[in-house]
């Protein structure tokens, strides 16, 4: 059974401790700015785009989930900080059934991705992205579904290490191939066979072409099939988080 007092107080915890770090919401904001200007202008004077859409606004719905990717993960790594300073412990041992801690570590870590992830939408006017405001609000809870899905593979991943070295090794070697093998930086269906068969079992690939119809309306997989995979996953990445914390911790 979920306790949602017990929920509810690791979610505002972790809020308050998002609100007194100002390096992390500054590199939340210095992150998407970097790889629009290196990227998308960089990159976008080599080549005029896909699908007659300047590459700049083609990458920008790669932007949003690479820093719900991001953020995800970083937000994992209280687990490990946590840990190490005992105030986990205190958790475990506290009257709460360890699936109450595990969602709500991935609802505050969701929250925090989801709320990184809004920061870019400030750059819509700069990258040349005309959307309606109906598109607009229909994109906030697929970034929240994206945020909550890769926050509990992250949960799931921070769970099973003891030192943040650890965690970041492990971290780097997910989140970078999840990224670029997701056709948030090209269409998979310019990629090498090979590259493309890993890009359909990559579940950020079906985000990020859900985020591009939105945005831009140009897609490659079947609106139903994105949200399938979507909502399959993220069933899938709570549970092992879930079950991580019941048998790991």
């Amino acid at each position: 059974m979920i306790d949602y007092s017990a929920l509810l107080m690791i979610w505002r915890r972790d809020m308050i401790r998002l609100s007194r770090d100002r390096a992390q919401i500054a590199g939340s904001l210095a992150r998407p700015i970097l790889w629009l200007l290196v990227l998308g202008f960089g990159l976008g004077s080599a080549f005029p785009g896909f699908h007659g859409i300047p590459y700049i606004s083609y990458l920008f719905p790669g932007i949003i989930a690479m820093n719900l990717l991001f953020a995800s993960f970083l937000s994992a790594i209280s687990i490990i900080w946590d840990r190490e300073f005992g105030f986990l412990k205190e958790m475990l041992v506290a009257p709460i059934s360890r699936i109450s801690i595990a969602v709500g570590k991935a609802a505050s870590g969701a929250t925090v991705s989801f709320l990184q992830g809004c920061l870019v939408l400030a750059f819509i006017p700069l990258v040349g992205v005309s959307i309606g405001p109906w598109r607009l609000l229909a994109g906030l809870p697929v970034m929240l579904l994206i945020a909550f899905a890769m926050t509990s593979l992250g949960l799931l991943v921070a769970s099973r290490m003891s030192s943040f070295e650890g965690f970041g090794t492990i971290a780097n070697f997910v989140i970078m191939p999840m990224f670029f093998l997701s056709g948030a930086v090209f269409p998979l269906a310019t990629a090498p066979r090979a590259l493309q068969m890993v890009g359909l079992i990559n579940p950020l690939s079906y985000g990020v072409d859900l985020l591009r119809w939105l945005f831009l309306g140009v897609r490659q997989f079947p609106l139903m099939l994105d949200f399938s995979v979507l909502l399959l996953f993220t069933a899938a990445a709570v549970g092992g988080a879930v079950w991580a914390f019941c048998r790991r911790l």
